[in-house]
């Protein structure tokens, strides 16, 4: 993978801990979380109703979103309640210094 496939989407300053916050990588909308210090980045889009998960709830690893309730692992993108029956797609994170790069999905 070439090191231009990673683009700085925000600063860990932003992003404290138990936090979320969305960006933009390309056309993807990604969700970057904050889960005990550590980052992850996924599909900002539920895959039930299209709805913003930034909107929602972190509580942990899981994201719920503000819709129907649906509930996701923001670290592995699976679905842990329904209605949705799709996982989300989770994206490489790197941080260099203090700035949060979001490279290409995982996988």
């Amino acid at each position: 993978m070439a090191e231009n496939d990673f683009v700085k989407v925000a600063e860990l300053g932003e992003l404290s801990p138990g936090k979320m916050k969305y960006v933009e990588v390309g056309s993807d909308q990604v969700l970057l979380a904050n889960v005990d210090g550590t980052i992850y980045a996924c599909d900002n889009v539920c895959t039930h109703a299209f709805a913003p998960l930034a909107e929602g709830d972190l509580d942990g690893e899981e994201v719920e979103c503000p819709l129907h309730g649906s509930v996701f692992n923001v670290t592995t993108g699976e679905v842990i309640d329904p209605p949705a029956d799709e996982s989300l797609r989770v994206f490489q994170v790197r941080i260099e210094g203090d700035d949060i790069l979001v490279g290409p999905p995982a996988g």
